[in-house]
């Protein structure tokens, strides 16, 4: 083949942003280890032969966690069919929405972050994990990847957004930069967060206060100087106040929508909620 007629490479594009759909699967994974992060997030790792092929390209992806009920030593794990999913909905496993944390497929583990916070399927049974026990999987059905090719990187929210933030730092090359700025309720709540990255850590303390406010996150982006070039900004927290800041960092110079992602976690008075803010 000549020289000149050769296919070349399409040239990748700076900041660009891709979907990645996946293939659907469910798994049954048994609890090997349990580590209390802080007095409100615990860690479980998962193993099991159904982690073969798993796969979480994004750092904010999603899978449907399948808690047991009670009584029960494992959920019920269905199977998408031809006809969908069809069972007793009086014996479906609750379920909720968790970040990935850690895949590690060498060692056949998965890492999720549990923050125990209102009462819920969820926390009832993180609070009280054990190796051993039994939970289900579903998805990730897509991922949201961001190149990493920024000048610097902004990452907001509270506790439950924590998972994320710690695996976005954890890929950030080091000539780059990584503003975190996170809610938690008090000093005992803050975790450690490594990255490569140039790291500007700020912790925000409810310090007893209720959930879902937006007034330390106003206060702390009012006097917030982003540095120059190109920035990707990510907030994850209570729906209406990670819309709140949303609106609250377009006013700011240096931040682009297109180059924004802003989602809320949970909702006051909602269950299982997961709401995507981009207007």
């Amino acid at each position: 083949m000549p020289e000149d007629s050769v296919p070349q490479a399409k040239a990748a594009i700076r900041h660009e942003t891709t979907r990645v759909r996946h293939t659907p699967r469910r798994r049954l994974l048994t609890v090997s280890r349990v580590a209390k992060l802080s007095p409100h997030m615990v860690r479980v790792t998962l193993t099991g032969p159904d982690l073969d092929g798993f796969l979480s390209a994004g750092f904010d992806d999603h899978v449907k966690v399948f808690f047991p009920l009670p009584g029960d030593l494992r959920p019920t794990i269905q199977q998408p069919g031809p006809d969908g999913l069809v069972s007793d909905p009086a014996r479906l496993s609750p379920s909720r929405d968790y970040t990935p944390r850690r895949y590690d497929p060498n060692i056949s583990e998965l890492d999720i972050d549990f923050a125990l916070h209102e009462a819920g399927p969820a926390t009832t049974w993180a609070a009280q994990a054990q190796p051993g026990q039994m939970l289900g999987i579903g998805g990730p059905r897509g991922s949201f990847v961001v190149r990493d090719d920024f000048d610097w990187t902004l990452l907001v929210g509270d506790e439950t957004a924590l998972p994320a933030i710690g695996r976005r730092l954890a890929e950030l090359r080091p000539d780059t930069r990584a503003i975190v700025v996170v809610e938690v309720d008090g000093l005992e709540d803050e975790q450690p967060l490594d990255s490569r990255a140039s790291l500007d850590t700020h912790w925000l303390h409810r310090n007893g206060l209720p959930t879902g406010r937006v007034d330390l996150f106003a206060r702390l982006i009012e006097k917030l100087d982003l540095p120059p070039g190109d920035g990707y900004a990510w907030v994850a927290a209570e729906s209406n106040v990670a819309k709140a800041v949303r609106r609250l960092l377009l006013d700011k110079p240096g931040i682009r929508k297109e180059w924004m992602k802003a989602a809320g976690y949970w909702k006051h008075g909602a269950v299982a909620l997961h709401e995507r803010h981009d207007d």
